[in-house]
């Protein structure tokens, strides 16, 4: 594509690069009356406490049951459980949703991060509880290989791959192998060995199809990523018994957060704060008390129980008290930068499968964003919507930090999808990047079972939820399992009781 033709296509950057405010409450000052001016940008805030400027904790002005910090499935959902209480509900960025967010083109829904779930998944019977039918994927991950499209890439694919004959046997030798592994019995140590120690001894074709399919679904390549992660996933996709049992809506598990918003918001918009950034989260004997922006404003409340629905990296920087070993806990999990690019064409481009990877390119894989109501009676495709998901490396975090880099991603996304396969160069006529700096954690050896069970250990009055508490891998599930750990947690000592399995948390 000529830079002539890219000019008259428009590019929408949206998404802050900041997924919270991760702050250092030593650096809030105890000076009433001092105000900092905002001037709109929602992560300015965090930037100037990091630049070194000082903040007022102002008086408490309001008292809650709990307060929960994070608007994301996790917080959204521990809302929802909460409606019974008196709750105040937090979030930074001006919309709900956090990673599973869903945004719409005249009418066109598209996702901008949690794609599907799975039924065996606690999201599955969620979202049939607060009154959504989930639609079946039933489309096995295709592969575009040298320009031709492979359907069902660890299935039927296998006998099509445009690969030599020795590498095509070489998948089908690997795909034995790791079938024959006993995950269950072995789990203690296939979770503490990366994947990559199982790649040894097969072409590079594969070890790269991996290192594709990895960070666009839990973070991390084969050398980061924990076995049986891996292995599990291979035999999820390629097992004898297998059966696509993916379920999703267009616009992704987006539409999951905005039904819980669609519920509560009418009976409680005076308990759910937008633009709301959390700076500090101090214990006392009676309370937890919460101080955080609100446009200009510095305001400080108290909850009988906090439930923090933010990603680790935060929860460590704002929650004051955290215990030594919970904080380093904290510290070792690890998120990368995430980019998901939307290519909007206004005729077919692309309709032969629900997720296609494609190894070798700036994006690992795109989904057909209306794949789910593509056969439903009357519906007419006005809008063919592909969302390209496009993890980053921890050190190019930088290049979402502004328009013209994030822009610049999206480019380098359109000038490879443009050369993926014969009719594939046309021209969308809005490309869409939505970018995020810290959304989904490293599914990395030992992080299962050593790091995230002392994580998420609870505190006296501070409870721990988002995805990043449960494993083995980032989801809208595992958003939701927090969220319901962290809610009994909080109505145990709301009402004086025990810590539900406290202990097992501690010990993990």
């Amino acid at each position: 594509m000529t830079a002539n033709r890219r000019d008259f296509i428009k590019f929408v950057v949206a998404g802050s690069i900041a997924a919270g405010c991760p702050l250092d409450v030593a650096l809030l000052a105890e000076q009433a009356g001092s105000h900092p001016a905002v001037d709109g940008e929602e992560n300015r805030i965090c930037h100037q406490v990091r630049d070194g400027k000082t903040f007022s904790r102002p008086p408490v002005s309001a008292h809650h049951d709990v307060v929960i910090v994070g608007g994301g499935v996790s917080g959204l959902t521990a809302a929802y459980l909460l409606r019974h209480r008196d709750f105040l509900l937090l979030e930074k960025e001006p919309h709900w949703g956090g990673n599973a967010y869903l945004m719409e083109f005249q009418g066109s829904a598209y996702g901008t991060g949690s794609a599907f779930l799975d039924k065996s998944e606690p999201s599955f019977a969620f979202a049939q509880d607060i009154g959504l039918k989930p639609l079946i994927v039933d489309s096995w991950d295709g592969t575009i290989i040298q320009g031709e499209f492979l359907p069902d890439t660890w299935g039927e694919g296998l006998d099509r791959s445009p690969y030599p004959v020795s590498v095509r046997d070489a998948f089908k030798k690997f795909k034995r192998e790791i079938l024959a592994i006993d995950v269950p019995r072995r789990s203690h140590e296939l979770f503490a060995v990366p994947f990559s120690n199982f790649l040894k001894d097969y072409p590079n074709e594969i070890k790269q199809w991996w290192d594709t399919y990895g960070p666009s679904n839990w973070g991390a390549t084969t050398e980061e990523t924990a076995a049986a992660i891996g292995i599990f996933e291979l035999q999820y996709i390629s097992g004898e018994k297998r059966k696509d049992d993916r379920y999703t809506w267009p616009g992704g598990l987006g539409a999951i957060t905005k039904k819980i918003a669609e519920i509560i918001e009418p009976h409680f918009s005076e308990h759910m704060q937008l633009g709301a950034t959390t700076v500090a989260v101090v214990p006392d004997k009676q309370n937890v008390l919460v101080t955080y922006m609100q446009g200009a404003e510095l305001k400080t409340v108290a909850g009988k129980a906090v439930i923090m629905a933010t990603p680790k990296f935060i929860t460590r920087r704002i929650v004051e008290g955290l215990p030594a070993k919970q904080s380093a806990a904290m510290q070792q999990i690890h998120y990368i930068p995430y980019a998901v690019v939307n290519l909007i064409f206004d005729r077919p481009v692309f309709n032969k499968g629900y997720d296609t990877w494609c190894p070798g390119n700036r994006f690992t894989d795109f989904i057909a964003a209306d794949w789910v109501i593509r056969n439903q009676p009357g519906y007419k495709q006005k809008y063919n919507v592909l969302t390209c998901y496009t993890p980053l490396r921890q050190e190019e975090r930088g290049l979402l930090l502004t328009e013209a880099g994030a822009r610049g991603v999206a480019g380098d996304v359109l000038r490879d999808f443009q050369k993926l396969f014969p009719g594939a160069n046309v021209d969308p006529i809005e490309v869409h990047i939505y970018r995020r700096g810290h959304p989904l954690y490293m599914s990395m050896p030992g992080l299962y079972t050593q790091v995230q069970p002392v994580a998420r250990a609870p505190m006296e009055r501070v409870f721990l939820a988002n995805t990043d508490s449960e494993g083995p891998v980032s989801s809208t599930g595992s958003g939701i399992t927090a969220a319901r750990r962290a809610v009994k947690e909080a109505e145990s000592r709301i009402a004086g009781k025990p810590l539900p399995n406290k202990t097992v948390a501690l010990r993990g």
